[in-house]
């Protein structure tokens, strides 16, 4: 697990910006992938990429003065790249293209899952920063086999798995490099399962994706519903039917196709707004019991009791 870096400043110093440019793309191309690239004309040449390779996947990073990049059938044709990357941008500026005939645009801490094997385009400012993660499509589509319905979709900056996924790779690229067969399958086994789950491929929407039409509008409304609403101690699979113009019952059983009921969905959702209000040091002059109760829970001890049981501590060890 050794992190490769690439710079535009190991360059020769005796070349002009386009030579430099020129030398760093062909060293590109001829070493990494196959990807034609255009610079800001407004500010000097500069660039840098980092990688760090965990077992089948790599851990990559650019930042500089790239403003465009292309990726086109003979590209793809040159180097036989067959994976997926997702795209996480840290800059201040948005990044956008199209794939596969959608169209993405990602701000600071956003993120979106592309192709290496599909054309893609990207356009930034005249200065951007990105991660990405690079995974084989065998490991990806084996894992998750609709995967290709997730490209070039928005992740939110909030998405708790990209966030999880952006911190356990920054863990694994600050620490000492793994020797163990078994940690770099774990290691690898877990970004997968992040990737799946911030882009849907896996948990709540990819679960209905089995449900359709009508239902799964209906769904999608009562989720959105109980999102919306779960802080509120009266909350009821009565009311939100009555909002919805269903009956209560319609709305158990749908709920029941995700696999949990109405009560273990708000349950949820209350304990993970109470974990978050924990873990944030703005929050640290409010008591536990406020917490608990701007989330939802009328009863304290309750509230200790099932944190504990969900999250393997109390709410002031999480704290």
């Amino acid at each position: 697990m050794k992190k490769n870096v690439f710079s535009s400043v190991d360059l020769p110093p005796h070349l002009d910006d386009r030579a430099r440019f020129a030398l760093w793309q062909d060293i590109h191309v001829a070493e990494i992938w196959s990807v034609e690239y255009a610079i800001s004309g407004n500010v000097p040449f500069q660039a840098d990429i980092e990688a760090t390779a965990i077992g089948p996947l790599v851990l990559g990073r650019m930042a500089g003065t790239i403003r465009h990049a292309s990726r086109k059938t003979r590209n793809i044709a040159d180097d036989g790249r067959d994976g997926y990357l997702l795209l996480v941008n840290d800059g201040d500026t948005k990044l956008s293209g199209v794939q596969t005939g959608r169209d993405y645009s990602i701000g600071r801490g956003e993120g979106a899952l592309v192709s290496a094997s599909e054309a893609l385009e990207m356009t930034g400012g005249d200065r951007n920063v990105w991660t990405n993660v690079v995974v084989p499509r065998e490991i990806l589509e084996n894992a998750f086999p609709h995967i290709e319905d997730r490209l070039a979709l928005t992740i939110g900056a909030d998405n708790e798995a990209l966030d999880m996924l952006k911190r356990y790779c920054g863990f694994l690229e600050a620490g000492p490099a793994l020797l163990s067969p078994d940690l770099v399958a774990h290691a690898t086994e877990t970004i997968v399962d992040l990737i799946g789950l911030a882009t849907g491929a896996k948990g709540e929407i990819a679960e209905l994706a089995g449900v359709r039409g009508l239902r799964a509008a209906r769904l999608q409304a009562i989720l959105q519903k109980m999102r919306d609403n779960f802080a509120d101690p009266a909350i009821s699979a009565q009311h939100i039917a009555q909002h919805l113009r269903l009956s209560a019952r319609y709305v158990h059983d749908l709920l029941q196709e995700t696999g949990s009921s109405f009560a273990e969905h708000i349950l949820e959702l209350r304990l993970q707004r109470a974990h978050r209000m924990l873990r944030d040091r703005r929050n640290d002059s409010m008591r536990v019991s406020e917490i608990a109760l701007l989330s939802g829970f009328s009863d304290v001890s309750y509230f200790n009791r099932c944190f504990r049981r969900r999250f393997g501590s109390t709410p002031s060890g999480a704290r």
